[in-house]
């Protein structure tokens, strides 16, 4: 059975980060090892929260995981509570990280054109060099614009969907020929024709193609859905799937997921209700 080793914070609340990225990539096949960055009572987005940061623990995983002679076919990393956290990650990746092992970085600072709150710019100067060291990449249209330079607003600006869409694929070549890893953009959400109808979808990105889908977009927004995505990313690469087929899998599992949650008015930041559709996954 392949490992994974997932370095991400644990939030109680919001279906997120490990909470989303152990039950998916379990069914999936692969058996996922917690690196725990923080403990959270929930997740960022509620307006109260208890953070224990990890940081200073870190270290600890690395020398006893070297004492087992621990390996990994994967490393997948998420959130981070700053700087030197992603300092950690990369003593933890020049233990573990080898030539057989697949990087997915997932670079967690935003969304919606708003930055986390424990966002800052020396975060932001780490996680592009952590990304440089990534095989995937798995930023929103948001965190694109952070590792690019691209401006959120002037991308949002854009009245025609080819404009738009143009706009975010040479970004994301640009942040593919920075890294030489492959890039999957996600949260895509261009302008329509009709105004009362929105899509929205994500985007591949490698030397060889590029290639997006969209769906309708319901107007919803919930916590937790890029760390499903990714985790269903790094499940299916971990199966041998072809990349864009792996990007389908994972937009109709959050399709049904945000659907279902949508209907029952959950509100956005306790995450989808992907549970029950889990199967699809098998």
């Amino acid at each position: 059975m392949k490992k994974v080793a997932v370095i991400q914070d644990m939030s109680s609340f919001g279906k997120c980060s490990l909470t989303a990225a152990l039950p998916v990539l379990s069914v999936m096949g692969v058996q996922a090892v917690p690196l725990p960055t923080a403990i959270l009572t929930s997740q960022t987005g509620y307006p109260s929260f208890y953070c224990e940061d990890l940081t200073a623990k870190m270290d600890h995983f690395v020398t006893e995981w070297r004492k087992l002679g621990a390996s990994f076919d994967g490393i997948h990393t998420g959130f981070v509570t700053g700087k030197e956290q992603i300092d950690n990650i990369f003593q933890f990746l020049n233990e573990f990280h080898t030539s057989d092992t697949t990087l997915l970085v997932d670079p967690v600072m935003g969304d919606m054109g708003e930055v986390y709150k424990l966002y800052t710019g020396e975060l932001l100067d780490r996680m592009k060099e952590l990304v440089k060291r990534a095989d995937m990449i798995t930023p929103n249209t948001t965190e694109c614009c952070l590792l690019t330079g691209l401006s959120y607003e002037k991308l949002h600006s854009y009245k025609e969907q080819k404009d738009y869409i143009q706009a975010l694929e040479e970004a994301g070549q640009k942040l593919h020929q920075a890294t030489g890893a492959k890039v999957i953009i996600t949260g895509l959400n261009p302008p329509g024709a009709d105004s009362d109808k929105r899509n929205v979808g994500n985007m591949y990105i490698d030397s060889n193609r590029s290639f997006y889908s969209l769906r309708e977009y319901n107007g919803e927004s919930y916590s937790g859905t890029g760390d499903l995505f990714a985790s269903v990313i790094m499940g299916g690469m971990m199966r041998g799937q072809d990349l864009v087929q792996s990007m389908k899998l994972a937009e109709s599992f959050l399709a049904a997921a945000i659907d279902d949650t949508s209907q029952e008015r959950i509100p956005r930041e306790a995450g989808v209700n992907f549970e029950k559709y889990l199967r699809m996954l098998l």
